[in-house]
């Protein structure tokens, strides 16, 4: 059964996908980013300059077929259907991507923006009724323990 993970609460996006991105690739597995059209953009560039990795190799779902069949990451704006390959789904947008439980886990990334959370609590509701597993990350929660612990 595909595991879908919240990610709440997170203030950079791009930056914790990039992390999150290092950690999927480490584990041997492959992801796939699911962005609108300005986000995918924003997500290409930081995985051409990754601080940690310098490069995270990766291709747009749109660019040559060639070069995404070998890319252990994918950016694009629809799920495709002949990319089982690609086990974890990575979802940046705000709604409920297209046949998630062909997925072996689905991440879902959630700013701290209130409409954004709402929207979150929406999809949680809408796994939970398909029988989906899922697992919550307060990354807000995480923070302000780190910040008390330094303080």
């Amino acid at each position: 059964m595909t595991q879908v993970a919240f990610h709440i609460g997170i203030e950079d996006r791009v930056a914790y996908c990039c992390r999150l991105v290092r950690k999927v690739l480490a584990s041997g597995a492959q992801a796939l980013i699911l962005g609108d059209a300005a986000m995918l953009r924003r997500m290409d560039a930081a995985l051409w300059a990754d601080e940690a990795a310098g490069f995270i190799p990766h291709a747009m779902s749109d660019g040559p077929q060639d070069v995404a069949a070998r890319s252990p990451v994918l950016l694009t704006e629809h799920v495709p259907r002949d990319l089982a390959r690609l086990a974890v789904l990575i979802n940046m947008t705000g709604q409920l991507p297209e046949d998630p439980h062909t997925r072996e886990r689905v991440i879902e990334l959630v700013s701290s923006e209130e409409p954004a959370i709402e929207d979150a609590r929406q999809r949680w509701k809408s796994y939970k009724q398909r029988g989906f597993t899922l697992v919550n990350h307060d990354v807000r929660q995480r923070a302000a323990g780190r910040a008390a612990d330094s303080g």
